[in-house]
């Protein structure tokens, strides 16, 4: 499984800390992401750091494998 987990603000809109995903062969970030945002449209919109198995990334042609975690965030503020 892809284990695809959202953090703050984001995890509000799709009202979930946590979706998985049974992996596709060639299946890419994109296609996560395009998946999320089918579910619930205009969640994703405040999404400005992602990371692949804790790494930040914004290549969304990065092929996933079983196993990988994607997490989705916001940017944060505060003081």
């Amino acid at each position: 499984m892809i284990r695809v987990l959202f953090f703050g603000p984001v995890a509000e809109r799709v009202a979930s800390r946590e979706m998985q995903f049974e992996p596709v062969p060639g299946m890419t970030l994109h296609d996560i992401i395009a998946r999320v945002g089918m579910q619930y449209p205009g969640a994703l919109s405040i999404v400005s750091f992602i990371a692949v198995n804790q790494v930040q990334t914004s290549d969304r042609q990065q092929i996933l494998r079983d196993g990988d975690e994607v997490a989705l965030m916001a940017k944060y503020s505060g003081g």
